[in-house]
C-alpha cells in the first residue's frame, strides 16, 4: 500500500516508522536534534515549501509534509491512500 504525503510525493506505507505533528514534536530537544542531524545527512525531503504540519519518518528518509497528522493517519487506515 502507498501513502500520499502531498504534491507529487507517494511513499510505501510499509516503510513508515512514525507520523509526527510538527508543532508538538519539535518542542522536545531530542526531536529537534534528530531532525537537524537528518537534514545535515541530506535525509530530509520537503514535500513542498508550505507551512509544515507533520513529518513522516521512514526507514531511510524524513518527509516534511503540509498535511496534518490526522489526515495522514486516516489515509493509512482506509486503504484509499492516494
Amino acid at each position: 500500500m502507498f501513502l500520499h504525503l502531498g504534491e507529487d510525493t507517494v511513499i510505501n506505507s510499509k516503510k513508515v516508522i512514525g507520523i509526527f505533528d510538527m508543532d508538538t514534536s519539535t518542542v522536545n530537544k531530542a526531536t529537534r536534534d534528530y531532525l537537524t542531524k537528518a537534514e545535515k545527512e541530506k535525509k530530509v525531503i520537503y514535500v513542498n515549501f508550505e507551512l509544515p504540519k507533520s513529518f513522516v519518518v521512514t526507514e531511510d528518509k524524513v518527509y516534511v509534509s503540509p498535511l496534518n497528522t490526522s489526515t495522514l493517519l486516516k489515509r493509512t487506515k482506509t486503504g484509499v491512500n492516494l
